[in-house]
């Protein structure tokens, strides 16, 4: 039988796509949002938003057309025995099914009580980063992941003088070697400079970034890139197992009955361990499959999704399959200059510098795996 109430707390995009497939899936009980905030679909933020070209409000989630209680307050506790949900305001809310989809927030580096320190996680954020870049000469980014690039190249673009620190290769761990070095070069083509070291914050306001070997950087604005952390404290005592993040199954199920988690949040446990991709594609699909479960229907698509896309000095990277990548790539389409539509054997296809869509892509990958193709060392 469905739940006659399910409240999900958390309106971003793994919570925006429970509600939108409760509804689609045909479930007509009680669906209440718990969010002190509208819910946002975040990877533009980094992008469009960050450079001006898109307006803010294009990316804040509307669940106007769900029929959806709308609860603009912070989840401060979960009761499972009670099947209740509190909030910051005092109010408490029924669930015979609950949504965990609270995402997380950006890491942060700057020693307690220090001011200054720029990150990127929110429409705020956002903002104030473009701000700062407006009335800036010099910005530091700290991380060389795939944030880091991307407020990088905003920073560069808006003729910012950039450089990146971060202790490991930039993109190495995440790419491989042979994307991560085409990316960093057409990086290098803006200007933006790549230090290896560790880093901290020097200042209150921060006005520097000092190195490991006792450097300084000075900067007129840093913005620290360095990860995130899963919002999970409001559920401190509930018994929910959580291993840095709410640790959920392939059918996003927790270790709680009838508590379910999605998004940035989650965890997913695997043969091999636990694994958390913070990424639009998972946060998606994990929302599919706890709407479905929760409905007590076959869950028809993956817990995680491997695909992924950033824009980099201008280069559009679209990836479907398991990253890193090793080794030389088998050269399906050549768009010149080093992009087109790369492959790595059976298991990953990477159009670098060319659009095509993620459609488009999976068919190409689902294509090279029926066919047999020899995979590429």
């Amino acid at each position: 039988m469905s739940p006659r109430d399910v409240v999900v707390v958390g309106g971003s995009t793994a919570g925006a796509t429970v509600l939108r497939e409760l509804r689609s899936r045909g479930y007509e009980g009680r669906l209440t949002l718990v969010d002190p905030e509208p819910g946002t679909n975040r990877p533009p933020l980094s992008k469009a938003v960050l450079a001006g070209a898109a307006a803010e409000d294009s990316v804040l989630m509307d669940h106007s057309s769900l029929d959806v209680e709308l609860v603009q307050a912070t989840a401060t506790s979960l009761d499972h025995a009670g099947r209740t949900v509190s909030t910051h305001d005092g109010s408490t809310h029924r669930f015979d099914a609950l949504v965990v989809a609270t995402g997380s927030r950006a890491r942060r580096i700057a020693a307690p009580g220090q001011t200054g320190e720029l990150v990127l996680r929110t429409v705020d954020d956002a903002r104030r980063v473009r701000e700062r870049f407006a009335d800036a000469s010099i910005a530091v980014v700290v991380g060389a992941g795939f944030l880091g690039l991307e407020v990088a190249t905003a920073a560069a673009t808006a003729g910012l003088r950039v450089t990146v620190v971060d202790v490991d290769p930039p993109l190495q761990r995440l790419l491989g070697d042979h994307l991560a070095t085409a990316m960093c070069e057409r990086a290098t083509t803006l200007g933006i400079d790549f230090r290896r070291s560790g880093a901290a914050l020097v200042g209150d306001p921060v006005y520097a970034v000092r190195l490991d070997d006792g450097e300084k950087l000075a900067a007129d604005v840093v913005v620290s890139c360095v990860g995130d952390e899963p919002v999970t404290d409001w559920l401190h005592g509930s018994g929910l197992e959580t291993d840095h993040g709410v640790v959920i199954d392939d059918h996003a199920r927790t270790s709680l009955a009838d508590v379910y988690a999605a998004g940035d949040v989650a965890t997913v446990r695997t043969p091999e361990g636990v694994v958390r991709r913070p990424f639009w594609a998972n946060a998606v699909a994990h929302g599919r499959v706890a709407a479905a479960t929760v409905l007590g229907q076959p869950v028809d698509t993956p817990i995680v999704d491997d695909y992924f896309w950033s824009e980099i000095a201008g280069v559009s990277l679209k990836v479907v399959g398991c990253l890193p990548v090793e080794g030389e790539p088998e050269v399906l389409e050549d768009a010149g200059s080093g992009h087109g539509l790369l492959a790595w054997g059976r298991s990953t296809v990477v159009a670098c510098g060319i659009r095509r869509s993620a459609p488009r892509l999976r068919a190409v990958l689902r294509e090279r795996a029926s066919s047999g193709a020899p995979t590429v060392d």
